[in-house]
């Protein structure tokens, strides 16, 4: 096995550092479009729409690091691969998202006491509009290819961009508002709005990255798809208890026990073991099953059922 998935390893290494490469590409675009808005508007929504594409130039540069560093082989040290360092690019991710939430409720707040009158809100709203569809494209791109390679850093970049866009959508209509209705106080207000927004989503990536790190176990289906391998054994008088499953990155872990008849030779219960390893492996790509194998008739089998966690 070792020798048939390290060139897949390696293959995946250049492919999600492009995908980290098109985000660093994208955040240094829209960060001096936004910031160029703000500039020649001195729309404080405006300014934290740029605030939050500094933090994804930030993000999308550990997330560079990170993809390469996770995609390293296992090694004596750490025989499970490096996959786990994927859940501390999302939870940083999702902190300096709530970091950039601060940094424009504070920016905002003043402005509530003393609105200030914008300018050249044209062309500021086009240039905020055309650093909206760069990360509209870039978070499509993200999402799609992290859940293909099941990457939470790339899940999270692009959940990350596209909260951008719809920053973006906010804040472009506050300040259209504020130039039709002529009422100042709304532009710190959507400010303040969207800084409440991204707040929550950088909260969210902060408990899933959390939950990685905690080795929470695996989706609700990944498992209803093992529980469904191991109940069809059944019929052939093959019993299990003790599935424990767990995350790692894009890497997904079950062991099981499985309890053949005393009858059995070696030979047909590791046959056994060796089909239900395959099975579980086609249902869940890229997963590494481990089984133990107890005899059915025996008392001691069963004093495992529930494992010390």
């Amino acid at each position: 096995m070792p020798s048939a998935t390290q060139p897949r390893r390696a293959a995946a290494l250049p492919s999600l550092a492009a995908y980290a490469w098109l985000s660093i590409a994208a955040a240094l675009a829209t960060m001096a479009l936004k910031g160029a808005a703000w500039w020649i508007t001195g729309s404080v929504g405006l300014l934290s729409d740029a605030v939050e594409s500094l933090v994804n130039l930030a993000a999308a540069l550990f997330a560079l690091w990170t993809v390469r560093f996770a995609a390293l082989p296992a090694d004596d040290t750490h025989p499970y691969g490096h996959a786990k360092a994927e859940y501390f690019a999302g939870a940083l991710e999702g902190a300096l998202i709530v970091l950039a939430a601060l940094a424009i409720a504070a920016a905002a707040l003043p402005r509530l006491a003393e609105p200030r009158a914008l300018v050249q809100i044209g062309p500021g709203l086009a240039l905020s509009a055309a650093a909206a569809a760069i990360n509209l494209g870039a978070a499509v791109v993200l999402l799609r290819a992290g859940r293909r390679h099941r990457s939470i850093v790339l899940e999270a970049d692009g959940q990350h961009l596209l909260t951008d866009v719809w920053t973006s959508v906010a804040v472009i209509g506050g300040v259209a508002a504020v130039a039709a209705t002529g009422w100042l106080r709304l532009d710190p207000l959507v400010a303040i709005a969207v800084a409440a927004h991204i707040a929550w989503t950088g909260a969210g990536l902060v408990r899933r990255a959390v939950a990685g790190l905690m080795d929470a176990s695996l989706p609700a289906a990944d498992v209803a798809a093992v529980r469904q391998i191991l109940e069809s054994l059944r019929a052939r008088g093959v019993d299990h208890h003790a599935l424990r499953t767990r995350q790692s990155g894009r890497n997904r872990f079950v062991s099981v026990h499985l309890l053949v008849p005393e009858a059995w030779t070696v030979g047909e219960a590791h046959r056994l073991a060796e089909e239900v390893e395959q099975r579980i492996r086609e249902a869940l790509p890229g997963c590494t099953p481990f089984t133990h194998l107890e005899p059915l008739e025996h008392p001691e089998s069963y004093q495992d059922i529930e494992l010390h966690r």
